[in-house]
């Protein structure tokens, strides 16, 4: 598929089928992810994967509790990747004689680029799968979650998942039946969002 093609067929899908992935796929897209870029090649990134259908129902049983997504085309996704950000490897890393910021401020990274770095590697998954010819959704883990699913997968306290990406094959006519903000709200256009030269505001 052409690179042009990804970008444009790239959407969250909320609806799967319960088409199993196949093994060399499932390794095609963690390889592509890992081709994300870190600062200092730090490398501050980590996936949980989970493909087993008993690891992916204690992920939901876990991240929703009360059962919202319970029964719905979401958790037929074949595959849940979690990706973990981790400060610590961007302390040392840059803690290093060739950076030098031997005091370990964080006051240095007024951005963290271990959650950005991180969010990367998500971006290279979601383009792999469209690649594929999978579907793929992006959500955020709730806070009042994130402690269940740390202890139910063994995450170390110095790994911050930033979120989880369901995959799988999407199932089209139920997908289109969900309720999504894209229906709502239109894309931006590149006019919209682009500020040549200077910021300008609608005042000017």
């Amino acid at each position: 598929m052409e690179f042009q093609d990804v970008i444009r067929k790239r959407k969250m899908v909320r609806a799967f089928t319960t088409e199993p992935i196949a093994p060399e796929v499932s390794e095609r897209l963690l390889r592509a992810a890992n081709r994300a870029p870190s600062a200092g090649f730090s490398q501050g990134y980590a996936m949980l994967v989970l493909e087993s259908a008993e690891d992916r129902t204690a992920f939901w049983e876990a991240m929703d509790p009360e059962g919202e997504y319970e029964g719905t085309a979401l958790r037929n996704a074949q595959m849940i990747v979690i990706p973990c950000s981790n400060k610590e490897i961007y302390i040392d890393r840059y803690a290093r004689p060739d950076k030098g910021w031997t005091d370990r401020d964080e006051a240095r990274w007024p951005v963290p680029f271990w959650h950005i770095d991180t969010g990367m590697l998500t971006m290279l998954l979601l383009l792999a799968v469209v690649e594929e010819d999978l579907g793929a959704l992006y959500f955020g883990i709730p806070p009042e979650s994130i402690g269940n699913v740390r202890a139910e997968f063994g995450i170390p306290a110095e790994f911050t998942p930033i979120g989880a990406v369901a995959i799988g094959h999407p199932d089209p006519d139920r997908d289109a039946r969900q309720k999504t903000s894209r229906k709502t709200i239109k894309r931006r256009t590149v006019e919209d969002i682009t500020h040549r030269g200077r910021w300008h505001t609608d005042a000017e």
